[in-house]
């Protein structure tokens, strides 16, 4: 049987007292548009960095830092041992149990970097990239802060103190795009993307360490570190089974196709990967503290999760679709018409973003229920099935690459609707439901929206934004008519006073916006 939380007793840090529901929805509810604003002002600024990057950089000296970047996350998955995520869903934790998994970490971060150091010509020989190696080199810089950094996140995020979060890393994100832009245009080339990565980890470390007030002690028990290894291993399996998938992706692209191919995709992947950030990523952090707080009560936990995956598809599609229809010009546009390629699978990717905007928010819900195993098993089917269809497609270029991605995205989304399902005792029709109610409205906004792009002379700026309109104005006024309870629940969460969000609501034609009971 899989741990739960484990009391640890002990002084040095207090457990959290429990909270009254409406207070726990407030600032989880406070905790995500805090993370949400935090991204939607990094990846705002990010664009433009990206945009002057770009016309820096070659495809091919981001698909080396693409490539180096799926390396570097084992020697932190590894290090931290899935600690972080046991400190932030335990009943307890003391300053012994937190010296442990610190001092733990940080000796396991040493020996790691000292063998990627080593290995780095070996792994630039796999990926047939030369420079490979001292990029690898390097970034160990940035593996170290991330370790050092992550006790202390650990117990701000337990505090629910997002705000601090966000803010923190919002400093370093800014930091390190300026960095990136003033080494680019000093013709520092692929070193931009190299101390970008390193001076946001950095100031993150830092900035946590000084709002965190804490100081680890010599105290080191055994007894704790075997809890916490058996919680963590589960943890840190999920994490290196995403990190080997994306090493393995990487190499059968870049093997395949060449490192500039995987250059294209890693641009058509930030891209994607802004919208699901903006506000599906931010739950995940939270969920999993919440549904750790309320697993005790089934009703609770079925009628927060309920209503977090309706928000979830419902706000974040939109932004989703906006990028599928609008990619065409808006690729060019930002990046430069040498990125046109990425247009096709930024469009894909997008699609299968949609699909799988619920697995985020299950992957906060089996974590915080204490069953990372569970995750674990699903993880390593769903990862082994996207590296076997990546080397199927791979044949027929990035185009046949994502649309195995969409292919995957889809029996995975399934399989998860399955494994939720029986985990609860619940219908497939009860995990199902949000998704599929707003599916066609997205597959209809979407059409139309790529019609209205075709008006206008193809990839012009008048072009993107009647396409982004039309597809909005369409998925509200649908949205409105068949799913009007997804624009009360996110109305009824946003933190303003009662009078405004009753204002809103009316615009709506809803009436008036219900206060926040649960999340």
């Amino acid at each position: 049987m899989e741990p739960a939380g484990h009391p640890d007793a002990g002084s040095g840090v207090e457990a959290p007292e429990p909270e009254p529901e409406d207070g726990l929805g407030r600032r989880a509810v406070s905790g995500v548009l805090w993370l949400a604003a935090n991204k939607w002002v990094v990846r705002a600024s990010g664009f433009a960095t990206l945009m002057v990057l770009t016309r820096q950089l070659s495809p091919r000296e981001f698909g080396v830092v693409a490539a180096a970047m799926t390396v570097i996350p084992f020697v932190y998955l590894l290090s931290d041992l899935g600690f972080s995520t046991y400190l932030l869903q335990a009943d307890d934790v003391d300053q012994e149990s937190l010296s442990t998994a610190f001092w733990t970490s940080v000796g396991a971060a040493v020996l790691l970097s000292a063998g990627l150091v080593m290995l780095a010509p070996v792994l630039a020989a796999g990926f047939q990239s030369p420079e490979l190696a001292q990029i690898l080199r390097v970034l160990v810089l940035a593996a170290v802060p991330t370790v050092l950094a992550g006790v202390p996140l650990s117990l701000l995020r337990r505090k629910l103190a997002f705000r601090a979060v966000a803010l923190q890393s919002l400093a370093a994100a800014l930091l390190g795009q300026v960095v990136a832009v003033v080494v680019a245009l000093r013709g520092g080339g692929v070193w931009a993307l190299v101390d970008q990565v390193i001076v946001t980890q950095a100031v993150i470390a830092v900035l946590a360490w000084r709002c965190a007030a804490w100081r680890p002690s010599l105290q080191v028990s055994t007894v704790r570190l075997r809890r916490m290894v058996v919680f963590g291993a589960w943890v840190s399996g999920v994490d290196i089974v995403a990190t080997v998938r994306q090493v393995a992706e990487s190499w059968i692209i870049s093997a395949a196709l060449g490192p500039s191919a995987l250059g294209l995709l890693n641009v058509a992947q930030r891209l994607v990967l802004v919208a699901q950030e903006l506000v599906a990523a931010s739950m995940v952090p939270v969920s999993t503290i919440v549904f750790s707080r309320v697993r005790e009560s089934a009703d609770r936990l079925r009628g927060a999760y309920l209503k977090a995956l309706g928000l979830v598809y419902g706000v974040v599609s939109p932004v989703m679709i906006v990028i599928v229809v609008t990619a065409p010009g808006l690729v060019p546009l930002l990046f430069g018409p040498e990125w046109g390629a990425s247009v096709g699978p930024t469009q894909a990717l997008a699609v299968a973003g949609i699909i799988t905007l619920g697995a985020m928010l299950d992957h906060g819900l089996l974590y915080g229920l204490g069953r990372p195993g569970t995750w674990l098993a699903y993880a390593v089917v769903v990862d082994a099935a996207t590296v076997g269809t990546t080397a199927i497609c791979v044949r027929w270029g990035l185009a046949g690459v994502t649309v195995g991605f969409v292919v995957v995205a889809l029996l995975a989304t399934l399989a998860r609707w399955v494994l939720i399902s029986r985990l609860h005792g619940w219908g497939l029709r009860v995990s199902a439901r949000p998704f599929l109610g707003i599916a066609p409205i997205t597959a209809v906004s979407t059409l139309v929206g790529l019609a209205a792009s075709k008006l206008p002379p193809d990839g012009s700026l008048l072009g993107v934004v009647l396409a982004a309109t039309v597809a909005l104005v369409v998925y509200a006024a649908l949205l409105r008519l068949l799913a009007s309870h997804v624009i009360t629940a996110a109305l009824g969460v946003l933190p303003v006073p009662e009078r405004y969000a009753s204002r809103l609501g009316r615009l709506f034609g809803l009436g008036r916006a219900p206060a926040v009971r649960t999340w």
